[in-house]
């Protein structure tokens, strides 16, 4: 488990937050933020996977959780490290742009590799309209640009010599700059398509994210709170890494195992064992493996064709390396 550091800014403000009490009766919890919005159903399914059953309701603010141990918030991702710095939680999920705009002061822990529609890391964009003539991030010089990344855009135009009017955008940024209120937005994507299909370019891309699991420094401190956040990021992480896998098993007469296995991909090796034989005869082998899911339409067939019988395709929840 690796720990980076990032430091505040001289004169940045830092909401002030109340703490919840402690549990009472002697009972270790970790208090822990889960992601409101965008990320909330892809978050509950993650926590599904990984062996949580999480409750989550549109009135309230406390998830329940299959866990004692545990002890859940809903919070947006955008003030989430807000309050894992100030200790108002113990760790929480967020996007890591969120930790670089409030320039806060957490322990970053582990990668978690999902998001709302795929599993490649986010990127906020420069865009403009199609038909603007700006091209570079030099011709954005005294433009208006809104954005609800508004530290890290000041940041980005400061580092190439840019002065610009940033201003915060609540959202419908597309809407602002197709109506000329302002000259350019940045915007966060996955794929673009949303950008092209409100007439949108990109210009420059300021930033890559991918989700985190955060924590307070002092919490990795604490003995029972660093060995519950370790077994978390353990299960997690194998939720994770099973995302669009699945496991093969089959079964083949050793005089085509060579034939089989020159078909069959594998993250590492494939398992094989000897089947057991009640009456003796030709010997044969059973094979399980795990592969991506979309190589089953393609290896199934070929497969069979090398000679492979029982052939059963089966979910996978977690992968632990």
């Amino acid at each position: 488990m690796t720990a980076k550091r990032t430091t505040r800014a001289r004169g940045t403000p830092s909401r002030s937050v109340e703490r919840s009490p402690a549990p009472t009766g002697g009972s270790k919890r970790l208090k822990i933020g889960l992601p409101k919005g965008s990320l909330q159903d892809a978050t509950a399914r993650l926590f599904e996977r990984a062996g949580f059953k999480v409750s989550i309701s549109d009135r309230s603010y406390a998830p329940s959780i299959d866990d004692p141990e545990l002890e859940p918030m809903l919070l947006r991702a955008q003030e989430m490290s807000r309050y894992v710095e100030q200790g108002v939680l113990d760790c929480g999920i967020t996007g890591n742009d969120w930790v670089l705009e409030n320039d806060s002061d957490v322990a970053r822990v582990i990668e978690l590799r999902y998001a709302k529609r795929t599993n490649r890391p986010v990127r906020w964009v420069v865009a403009v309209p199609t038909e603007s003539p700006i091209a570079t991030v030099k011709d954005l010089q005294g433009k208006r640009i809104a954005t609800e990344l508004v530290q890290v855009t000041k940041r980005y135009l400061v580092q190439h010599g840019v002065r610009a009017d940033v201003e915060f955008s609540w959202g419908a940024t597309e809407g602002k700059v197709r109506a000329g209120l302002v000259h350019a937005i940045v915007e966060l994507t996955e794929t673009g398509q949303t950008l092209i299909a409100n007439g949108l370019r990109i210009v420059d891309t300021i930033c890559e994210s991918t989700t985190q699991l955060i924590a307070h420094r002092a919490a990795l401190k604490d003995a029972w709170k660093r060995r519950k956040i370790e077994h978390l990021c353990t299960l997690l992480q194998g939720a994770v890494a099973a995302e669009g896998k699945v496991g093969l098993k089959l079964n083949v007469p050793e005089t085509q195992l060579r034939h089989v296995m020159d078909v069959l991909p594998a993250m590492k090796r494939p398992t094989v064992s000897k089947l057991w034989s009640k009456n003796g005869g030709d010997p044969w082998w059973a094979v399980e493996v795990v592969i991506e899911e979309d190589q089953v339409k393609r290896l199934v067939p070929a497969l069979k064709d090398a000679g492979a019988q029982d052939i059963i395709e089966y979910p996978l929840n977690k992968v632990i390396h």
